[in-house]
């Protein structure tokens, strides 16, 4: 069993990552998945807001690991990802349930180039304004991604094209299949 888990800042490219993984023949689980999903059985509409709303209750009332503890009985192949962790307790929830099996996977780009992603993918969750995008930033940041970005095992700089990027991460998922003998 191996556990690919992306850490990045919205925008970063972590999907982008999950969609080469997935030719690998990783299953995707998808943490933001998890919170619109909580945000629907709230009978909230899934609006930036309210997710990001939903998100942090969640963590002040449970503890910034929340989500993760709510992943872990999810895996369950021998080869998933999982995408959108957001700080550092929920990635040592994952390194105690998972040990040598979990690999940590940063994905990296400049302010600049996320928000010109988020504006072009216009995703539900997300925010439409620079303004908003560096409130989005900043909250993520208090819980704990800077430090669990400072802490992986391997790094992907996505500043150039689509196809530099997804080569690097055909050969980076390759490394690693090769390191944990699959």
């Amino acid at each position: 069993m191996i556990v690919i888990v992306t850490v990045g800042m919205p925008g970063a490219g972590k999907e982008e990552f999950l969609n080469v993984a997935k030719k690998f023949g990783f299953v995707p689980i998808r943490m933001g998945d998890i919170v619109r999903e909580e945000t629907r059985k709230m009978s909230l509409a899934e609006t930036p807001e309210n997710v990001a709303n939903v998100a942090a209750q969640r963590r002040e009332q449970h503890g910034l690991g929340y989500w993760a503890t709510l992943v872990v009985p999810k895996v369950t192949e021998k080869k998933t990802i999982i995408d959108g962790t957001r700080g550092d307790a929920e990635v040592n929830i994952f390194r105690h349930n998972f040990g040598d099996k979990l690999v940590t996977i940063g994905i990296h780009a400049s302010p600049d180039t996320r928000y010109s992603r988020i504006m072009a993918r216009a995703r539900g969750d997300d925010e439409y304004t620079l303004e908003k995008c560096i409130l989005r930033d900043q909250r993520e940041l208090k819980w704990g991604l800077g430090s669990a970005l400072a802490m992986v095992d391997y790094m992907l700089i996505n500043e150039g094209t689509l196809e530099e990027f997804r080569q690097n991460a055909e050969k980076l998922i390759k490394k690693i299949l090769e390191e944990h003998g699959l």
